[in-house]
């Protein structure tokens, strides 16, 4: 079913009010999340709510945490989480890091002491909105990227977004995972009961596993085989993806002093905090150019890439950043697909919190 935007934000808010998180900090976690479902990112809006609420019941969590910034510079800081949501420090983080690069040219803010922060676009966004450019790595909790000629996984999804802004076109914004695709989405899939392509999930052999049941239960469940990658194979030029997913942890793990998941799983206990490391760093074009030439610049590119003839009439050349406003504005119309599975486990969370259900 679709359900109207209005609702999902508003079923996200009364779960998070019935967990007691502070009202401010519900604020910005709610907007966080209901954006990355319009923007079509469904593996990380409403769909983490089971993930936030088997964290919350463990003790793990804490709804509570306010940033707290530990040390800074004219134009760095790191901050510390508080081991709450990932989403309330990582837009304080962003929005600071923008604040240092207004004043000195590039700001730069690392955060420790974490948990999950949802799609990593979302904060690069916060950037380009202010007339920044800003990129965003983060460390992760779950073990699932095989590297290149292994047999079971090590890193995790590993994500890294850019934004930039643009003035006549919305800003660029790329927003990936480093493995071929990102574990909510073999989540989504087996939600779906859809089929996986190729690829994505690989077994212990290094076969590729196309069933969303058995794909979910290698990457979330079993300690060998999982997600290649970006690239899927070593002929394919997978020690790419292998590498960026190292250079994403190097910033957003071990740059902050957050942990490196296959180290810290030895040693975790109930209760203690995941511990997550993210990275921010904004740039501010006026810094190198005059105000506006930058964006004047960035729109002519991409009216260039818009203009590449496409080797499909029907499927335009589009830039990073095209399908993600595409699927808002048809998600503001139409409202943001719930399918069943979901539907029932999100019914199971408002039972147990006593949060009203309000998708239906």
């Amino acid at each position: 079913m679709n359900v109207p935007h209005e609702r999902v934000r508003a079923q996200i808010e009364a779960i998070l009010q019935s967990w007691g998180m502070a009202p401010d900090l519900l604020q910005t976690t709610v907007e966080a999340m209901i954006e990355t479902d319009l923007l079509g990112v469904d593996s990380h809006g409403i769909s983490m709510l089971m993930t936030y609420e088997k964290r919350y019941r463990d003790g793990s969590l804490k709804l509570q945490a306010r940033p707290r910034i530990e040390k800074q510079t004219a134009c760095t800081a790191l901050v510390d989480g508080g081991a709450g949501l990932g989403h309330p420090v990582s837009a304080f983080a962003m929005n600071l890091a923008v604040d240092k690069a207004k004043d000195a040219g590039v700001g730069i803010v690392g955060v420790r002491n974490s948990h999950h922060f949802g799609a990593a676009g979302v904060y690069a966004r916060i950037a380009a909105r202010r007339g920044a450019i800003g990129m965003v790595t983060s460390a992760t909790r779950g073990v699932t990227m095989v590297p290149t000629r292994g047999a079971a996984p090590v890193l995790g999804t590993n994500p890294l977004a850019f934004a930039a802004p643009a003035k006549r076109h919305p800003p660029f914004v790329l927003d990936m995972a480093t493995t071929t695709t990102a574990a909510g989405k073999v989540k989504v899939y087996d939600l779906n009961d859809r089929q996986l392509p190729a690829g994505w999930v690989l077994d212990a052999k290094g076969q590729p596993v196309t069933d969303a049941k058995e794909g979910f239960d290698i990457v979330f469940n079993r300690p060998d085989g999982g997600l290649s990658p970006l690239g899927g194979t070593a002929e394919m030029a997978s020690a790419k993806g292998y590498g960026l997913a190292m250079m994403v942890h190097i910033l957003g793990g071990t740059l902050v002093g957050s942990s490196f998941s296959p180290i810290r799983n030895r040693t975790q206990k109930p209760g203690d905090p995941d511990d997550i490391g993210h990275f921010f760093m904004a740039i501010d074009p006026n810094a190198f150019r005059p105000p506006g030439a930058f964006e004047d610049d960035l729109d002519a590119v991409i009216d260039v890439l818009h203009a590449t003839p496409a080797a499909d009439p029907a499927k335009p050349v589009l830039v990073a950043g095209d399908p993600e406003e595409a699927e808002r504005r048809r998600r503001l119309a139409e409202g943001i697909p719930i399918p069943a599975s979901l539907d029932t486990l999100i019914r199971g969370i408002c039972e147990r919190s006593g949060a009203a259900y309000l998708l239906g």
